[in-house]
């Protein structure tokens, strides 16, 4: 395969003699003449294949994802894709599919439903707009790890199987750990803080698991998650403005992405200093005053911010203690407040963080004051009986963040496999 080349670098070769290799998207055949069109991960490309009458035999002609090497050579057209072609082909079929897709795979418009989609996601994803959020989300998380490693951080990874919840209060998946009771981790928290003390800046791709029961466009039980944790910070602004760095760089990783193009993405602008507004000011505007932004609040305080700065994104920041974990660190300034926020973007939460409790005792104050027991949090407390620096973090839900960006309707839609309240297959 050293001497393969691809559909998008077609054009570079031409009047060469070329190899390709892919799954036939599209065979179109005429009275003296057929038409191949192979997918490769890169794009398509055209194979031109005279002689080939439609009353031969049918496996004269490659039928639709059919796996094929196709030898030839490369000619300028500027009808084909890429604007080349590969003529005189000498075509050689490496597998042949024994049953038809779901549906076709090279219309240009999906026409299946979402429930086929996902019953035959690992056929249903070739389709390219299909397959195009994936890569999205691939670029998305590589400019993540590329603007954290230049700002230093370390990236870690954490155990997913855990003896105590992560977050007090929410819903857990319990498995048997042999003969023991253990969970799947809700989150990275409790490990990327401890590392703070070896590392001071560590990140980490991962999944995470949530048995709260949601049957919503907006919700998985289990999703990937983009963490960070940071030390020796003034308090949560200091994290908020490395949350911005990395969705700057997100976003310039995904400019220029061919699925940009193939889905007509509008990549939100990043503003040098993203708008904040505290909490108690967003339930002034929108005149509803619970404990927590409702889905229709963070709509409205969107579409404000677009209205108000010109910005596509918004941090809500002093959320009142009583909806955060008892790690976070209250508000030195307003009673009853803390130093956490949320990151909305086009109308939906995005990223969860803030500033974390640091001393020892602060941690054995704030667990009695819920009423909690500290034996479930032994190890994890004991970290800061050995010297913390004070310390901050977010974590940002990759699949929301991508169907935002490829204005997905359901976050099934920019998922590999979802897991959620019905689903656990393929």
């Amino acid at each position: 395969m050293i001497s393969r080349v691809l559909s998008a670098e077609l054009a570079e070769h031409a009047g060469q003699r070329v190899t390709i290799a892919g799954w036939v998207h599209r065979r179109r055949r005429l009275k003296s003449v057929s038409f191949l069109v192979v997918r490769d991960r890169s794009g398509l490309a055209q194979v031109v294949a005279p002689g080939v009458a439609p009353d031969e035999e049918p496996g004269a002609v490659p039928g639709e994802e059919t796996v094929v090497r196709v030898t030839g050579v490369v000619t300028a057209n500027p009808q084909a894709p890429g604007g080349a072609e590969l003529t005189e082909p000498e075509i050689e079929v490496l597998a042949e599919p024994t049953e038809a897709p779901p549906f076709d795979l090279y219309r240009p418009v999906v026409p299946a439903a979402l429930p086929t989609i996902l019953d035959h996601a690992p056929v249903a994803l070739r389709h390219p707009r299909l397959r195009a959020p994936l890569e999205i989300s691939a670029a998305s998380v590589a400019g993540f790890r590329r603007t954290l490693d230049r700002l230093g951080f370390t990236e870690i990874h954490t155990p997913k199987i855990v003896a105590s919840a992560t977050e007090s209060g929410a819903n857990v998946f319990g498995i048997d750990y042999f003969g023991r009771p253990a969970y799947l981790a809700q989150s990275p928290q409790f490990y990327k803080q401890a590392m703070v003390g070896v590392f001071e800046r560590v990140y980490e791709v991962g999944p995470v698991f949530r048995a709260e029961p949601h049957d919503t466009v907006r919700h998985l039980a289990q999703y990937t998650s983009l963490d960070a944790e940071l030390g020796f910070v003034r308090d949560h602004r200091d994290v908020m403005a490395v949350l911005r760095e990395a969705v700057a760089g997100m976003v310039e990783a995904v400019r220029g992405q061919p699925a940009v193009d193939l889905l007509d993405v509008t990549l939100p602008e990043v503003p040098a200093e993203i708008p904040a507004i505290h909490f108690t000011e967003a339930q002034r505007l929108t005149e509803e005053f619970e404990p927590d932004l409702s889905p229709n609040q963070e709509r409205w305080l969107s579409e404000w911010a677009v209205r108000e700065h010109g910005s596509e994104f918004l941090f809500v920041t002093g959320y009142p203690m009583a909806k955060r974990p008892f790690y976070t660190h209250p508000d030195p300034l307003r009673e009853g407040y803390s130093n956490g926020f949320d990151l909305l973007f086009r109308g939906l939460e995005l990223v969860t963080g803030g500033q974390r409790l640091h001393r020892h005792q602060d941690y054995l104050d704030a667990l009695a004051a819920r009423g909690e027991d500290v034996g479930p949090y032994e190890g994890y407390v004991q970290a800061f009986a050995h010297g913390m620096p004070p310390h901050g973090g977010f974590a940002l839900g990759l699949e929301r963040w991508t169907a935002r960006l490829v204005g997905a309707a359901n976050i099934r839609q920019a998922t590999l496999f979802p897991r959620d309240l019905h689903r656990l297959s393929p």
